[in-house]
């Protein structure tokens, strides 16, 4: 008689997991068209309907699946919804799922070749695919962590580590004769950045914003301005950090100037292409990364617009052997026979633990090719571009920056409104659209006051989500103003 496995048995996850995949592969499909694409609950609503204990004995899997339908799904906000144009566009493609899926069931810890040889060979081999997919130099080493804030924070750790290696032994507090490190960023840059100098022990009194041009692009004569200012107060300028598509407006960074600017200074560049990065893929679009190649460190993010789910972020250096330098620690446990002939990603980063990501992006740049993500990228830009045209054409609306890949900053116009009155009315009319079930809008600030954006980069919007979308907006401009 067999002895008795802690797992289920293959029939019940067969059925289970059928149960499932069919679930995924009509959601998939339009299914989430069902659903409102921005959850409708109430704070609270989910966890009032859970029980407060977990269960002592084993539930059937029907229950389970039927909470997961009935309690679970109404508090969820659809980021797979063709009606999604929140944010940013994100998706979670069939082959990303199944290639998901199948980390899931691997289970692997990657943080050594040991512990598992295709984890650590496969994400080096993907890494350099998209390295070169990108242009980029190649002696850029890359690897994978969970989100560009923590790729952000580990490259300004690296750039920490090599303007003062004592940094390793001594640390930073108490020492009279460490002066202030300062990291410079624009003002349009993610919050990321000031949080890895929080997490960094820098203060946001180390974080120096760097003022935007007309188009929300970084100032490189405030930047230069700033660092002078600096150096003569007694300050260390430390990195300057380049945005590929700012958050707000998708705006590039003047990245060649920036290069200059640290070369001539003796300052880490890193680069955020966290959104953009991926249209570079787009030979028509290469052109937002000109100056990158100079960078000390590069990171975009498969989870944004390359159609893996998330999280998966792809960090390049130049430097790798100063990242080795900054985290790696070994103790006795994790020495094997192989160690120093071979990559072990754990001396890149802070982590131990190292999910098998590279596995889903492999399938989803098999299963698409170069040519079908160019495609889908291309299809998106295009989208984008005709609600530009339609928000230029319209006299209702106007456009507040430049839309240079799948991103439109707009706001609605009504005659006789100004400053907080027109700011409410961009913000009701938001709430109008949202209200629908079928469009989800964010919003931000620029100098004008409150913009509203469309994002478009979900693999399932087609042009009539777009035209429903224009269609929302003219309908709740009407509606608002005669109210």
């Amino acid at each position: 008689m067999a002895e008795k496995s802690g797992h289920w048995d293959a029939e019940l996850f067969r059925r289970e997991g059928h149960r499932m995949v069919d679930w995924i592969a009509e959601y998939l499909d339009g299914g989430n068209r069902e659903h409102p694409v921005l959850s409708k609950v109430a704070p609270g609503d989910v966890a009032s309907q859970l029980p407060k204990e977990m269960p002592d004995t084993a539930e059937d899997p029907e229950r389970v699946w039927q909470d997961f339908l009935d309690i679970v799904m109404p508090g969820v906000t659809h980021w797979n919804h063709p009606g999604f144009m929140a944010y940013f566009g994100i998706t979670g493609s069939g082959p990303g799922v199944l290639g998901e899926m199948l980390s899931a069931a691997l289970d692997v810890n990657g943080m050594l070749w040991r512990t598992c040889p295709s984890a650590t060979e496969l994400e080096l081999v993907v890494l350099d695919w998209m390295r070169k997919g990108l242009d980029l130099p190649d002696d850029f080493f890359g690897f994978l962590t969970d989100t560009a804030s923590i790729s952000s924070l580990h490259a300004l750790a690296a750039a920490r580590e090599a303007a003062d290696p004592d940094i390793r032994h001594l640390g930073m507090a108490g020492r009279s004769d460490l002066p202030q490190f300062t990291v410079y960023a624009s003002d349009q840059a993610h919050s990321s950045i000031a949080k890895a100098c929080l997490a960094l022990g820098l203060g946001l009194d180390g974080f120096r914003p760097v003022p935007h041009d007309s188009e929300y692009r970084m100032d490189t004569g405030a930047l230069q301005q700033l660092i002078e200012d600096d150096k003569a107060a007694g300050r260390r300028p430390l990195a300057v950090v380049a945005t590929v598509g700012t958050t707000s407006t998708t705006s590039v960074d003047p990245c060649v100037e920036i290069a200059d600017i640290c070369a001539s200074n003796g300052i880490w560049m890193h680069v955020d292409a966290a959104y953009a990065g991926s249209a570079a893929l787009c030979e028509e679009y290469r052109w937002c990364l000109n100056g990158c190649e100079r960078a000390d460190s590069f990171v975009f993010n498969p989870h944004k617009w390359l159609f893996a789910p998330i999280d998966a972020s792809a960090l390049y250096t130049r430097h790798p052997e100063i990242f080795k330098r900054a985290f790696s620690l070994v103790p006795e446990y994790l020495t094997t026979p192989v160690s120093g002939q071979v990559v072990d990603l754990m001396d890149y980063g802070v982590q131990l633990g190292r999910r098998f990501r590279a596995l889903k992006l492999w399938w989803v740049l098999r299963c698409f090719g170069l040519d079908g993500v160019r495609e889908r990228l291309r299809r998106h830009i295009e989208m984008a571009a005709e609600f530009a045209r339609w928000i230029d054409n319209d006299p209702n609306f106007e456009r507040l920056a430049p839309r240079p890949f799948s991103v439109i900053c707009f706001r609605a116009r009504p005659e006789g409104l100004e400053a907080e009155a027109l700011d409410e009315f961009n913000m009701e009319l938001m709430e109008h659209v949202n209200s629908s079930g079928e469009i989800f809008l964010s919003h931000t600030k620029l100098d004008d006051g409150i913009s509203l954006r469309v994002a478009i980069g979900n693999l399932g919007t087609v042009e009539s989500d777009v035209a429903r979308c224009r269609t929302l907006l003219a309908e709740g401009f009407a509606c608002l103003l005669n109210h």
